[in-house]
């Protein structure tokens, strides 16, 4: 059976892990695991196995599924031991490097102007070579770390990274980032580095046939799991999406902040995060609706609801180029997006800076500047994207936050109007420490990490761009709405929530003044001419 031509049933989901834990942003550079792995994932498994009662106790209401709480019974305790100790013995240098790092911290802060050069001999020894001393023009020291280098170190071990394979039949899987996968969580669990050239064997039978024996033994499927492998495999033919060959610009949302834009030179396919197939009451866009080959992806910036691994990996086959922003390379917070991605496996990583215009056929992409959405952190790996394609022109804003509203007069001058306005308004985000808490060597107080939040515009600042950039067509999404996010982003809205509400004002301003505007849920689609 499995030497024959056959396609991956498409409702076969993937999840890559990195030491048995959901991957994404933070975990794949080795500039910031390591803080992770001590700071965050050390942390709940200690809390959970002192205190397993607890965490069960805490998921029974909905409202705390997404905070730092472990989804296993306390019957997993031994298993969730065994995985700490692990990696306390086998990442013995992460933890080390997470203390390391805090030394560091506490040697860069007395100075405050005088030459570093002495300093570097009392840099921890972990850390010689890897880090420069610098100052800012305040004469405020830190350290940059030199992640180029830590790529090709011990940091970085693509034997913590692994997969697993599992088919779904809904929308429902539980919050993913508090939760450690354990060895009997999936048949079908294979230690291979992201970059596997298996993968993309693998994927490209959801469209192209190919044989299951050949995939596994790229993959290394052990013969225990050779029937739960053959079973993702069918002969029964994919839908097909023919390349798109009208007139003007197709538009397809796909859910969240993934909208794929066509004409009949050019794909491009913004924030991938795509359903699986599965018979449901919701029709929507799935992998099957994709060109086979995507010209384009672009990332708008590094969180996980934008920059899916999950999805990324099954799309690496069918991608072009890639477009992220560019980082500024001074903080540990911005890890460069190029670099991560560049090591798990994508061949053509193109970065893009505020105002840089790059030509596709047909029209061309220029990253604007994304301000907000990020905790006031000095975060540069976020970009807006104007996209103008067959005579239109689309901003795809993301999560962008009109926090100085004089910003849009500026790019109003200097890109003019624009035809259609995609615009995310989660306004009320999750605090500081949720997303960059692992990051901190001194936890901020409690006042200051929930005024920090990772907020996107609300009505008022959704209209000040608007007001400048005068578009035609507006739509609101990357809104966390559609069902297969809620591993994710644990966001179910009513009525009262700050996001519909201030969002559904919005709409309401836009029909005021003559603008078409809606918030797509799952799916829609639009041809401009």
């Amino acid at each position: 059976m499995l030497d024959r031509p056959m396609y991956l049933k498409p409702n076969v989901a993937i999840e890559p892990l990195y030491n048995q834990w959901y991957v994404w942003w933070y975990l794949l550079s080795p500039a910031t695991a390591p803080l992770f792995v001590t700071n965050l994932h050390q942390k709940l498994m200690q809390s959970f196995v002192a205190n397993p009662d607890v965490h069960v106790a805490a998921l029974k209401n909905p409202l705390l599924m997404g905070g730092p709480f472990i989804n296993h019974p306390a019957s997993r305790v031994p298993q969730v031991k065994e995985l700490l100790e692990r990696t306390q013995r086998e990442q013995a240098h992460m933890l080390a490097y997470t203390k390391a790092m805090a030394e560091l911290e506490q040697l860069m802060a007395p100075n405050n102007g005088g030459s570093l050069e002495s300093l570097y001999p009392k840099v921890p020894d972990l850390l010689r070579g890897y880090v420069e001393l610098t100052y800012d023009l305040s004469h405020r020291a830190s350290a940059r770390v030199i992640e180029p280098l830590l790529y090709r170190s011990k940091f970085y071990q693509e034997s913590s990274q692994s997969v697993t394979l599992n088919m779904v039949d809904g929308d429902w899987r539980p919050y993913i980032f508090s939760t450690p996968r354990l060895e009997e969580d999936s048949p079908l669990w294979l230690k291979v580095p992201f970059k596997h050239e298996g993968l993309d064997e693998l994927f490209r039978m959801r469209h192209t046939a190919g044989s299951p024996g050949r995939v596994a033994e790229m993959l290394g499927v052990p013969a225990s799991a050779s029937a739960a492998f053959a079973n993702l495999f069918t002969e029964a033919e994919p839908r097909r999406a023919e390349r798109y060959t009208g007139e003007g610009v197709r538009v397809r949302y796909f859910g969240h902040a993934c909208v794929l834009l066509e004409t009949k030179d050019v794909s491009i396919l913004t924030d991938p995060v795509i359903s699986y197939e599965f018979p449901t009451e919701l029709p929507r866009f799935t992998h099957s609706d994709l060109p086979e080959k995507i010209d384009y992806v672009i990332i708008t910036h590094g969180h996980a609801d934008h920059l899916m691994m999950e999805t990324l990996l099954q799309l690496r086959h069918r991608v072009g180029t890639i477009i992220v922003p560019r980082n500024n390379g001074n903080s540990l917070a911005d890890p460069s997006l190029r670099l991560m991605l560049h090591h798990t496996g994508f061949k053509n990583v193109v970065e893009i800076d505020d105002l840089q215009e790059i030509p596709v056929p047909g029209g061309s992409i220029t990253g604007l500047p994304f301000m907000g959405e990020h905790s006031d952190l000095a975060i540069q790996a976020k970009t807006a994207h104007l996209v103008r394609l067959g005579g239109k022109s689309l901003l795809m804003a993301a999560d962008s936050n009109a926090i100085e509203p004089r910003l849009y007069q500026y790019l109003r001058d200097i890109v003019g109007t624009i035809d259609v306005l995609f615009l995310g308004m989660e306004c009320e985000g999750g605090p500081m420490s949720w997303m960059y808490g692992p990051l901190l060597s001194n936890p901020l107080p409690r006042k200051m990490d929930q005024a920090r939040r990772l907020n996107g515009s609300d009505c008022a600042r959704a209209s000040e761009i608007t007001n400048y950039l005068a578009p035609k067509e507006v739509y609101v999404y990357a809104m966390g709405q559609e069902p297969w996010l809620r591993h994710v982003m644990i966001l179910v809205y009513d009525d009262k929530a700050p996001q519909l509400i201030e969002s559904n004002k919005f709409l309401e301003f836009c029909k005021g003044k003559g603008i078409q505007a809606e918030r797509p849920y799952v799916r829609l689609e639009r041809i401009l001419k």
